[in-house]
């Protein structure tokens, strides 16, 4: 990876819909000679895909939480099955398997605080393998929209 791919990773991070064209202007290479590039970095995975960005208000999703799970037994299996369940519930936006006090971090968006309960009480607390966990509401969230490589700073 060079100077060029880390141009065209931080262009398309920043907007996924660019045209060949428009993006090989901008990182100041002939479109061949990016589209090529680009093919590359998808093909050797760098590129992993590309998505469209939802504001979950307006998709009735307004209230986000992070829930942090401890389970038990620590087994490959219990993991595997945990995170295999959360991915499967419409509320959870991400999942997070830790090393420390926690086992998980799950990141869910939903309507209301009520369904943040209910989706504690009557989806998570089932589960035989929960032994714990603790719900922060969101107030605010906030990312950084590009990544930088760290492979040419080395």
């Amino acid at each position: 990876m060079d100077e060029r791919d880390s141009a065209i990773i931080e262009e398309l991070q920043q907007n996924a819909r660019l045209t060949n064209r428009q993006l090989a202007a901008r990182v100041g290479l002939a479109p061949s000679s990016c589209l090529v590039r680009t093919r590359a970095l998808e093909v050797s995975g760098v590129i992993t895909g590309y998505h469209a960005e939802v504001d979950l208000e307006r998709v009735g999703r307004g209230v986000e939480a992070m829930i942090a799970f401890q389970v038990r037994p620590l087994s490959r299996d219990v993991i595997r099955a945990f995170e295999s369940f959360a991915l499967q519930q419409p509320e959870v936006l991400s999942v997070y398997t830790l090393g420390g006090g926690d086992d998980f971090m799950v990141h869910v968006a939903v309507p209301t605080i009520a369904a943040v309960h209910s989706l504690l009480v009557d989806k998570f607390s089932r589960r035989k393998e929960v032994i714990g966990f603790r719900t922060s509401i969101v107030y605010q969230h906030n990312r950084r929209r590009t990544v930088q490589s760290m492979l040419e700073r080395a």
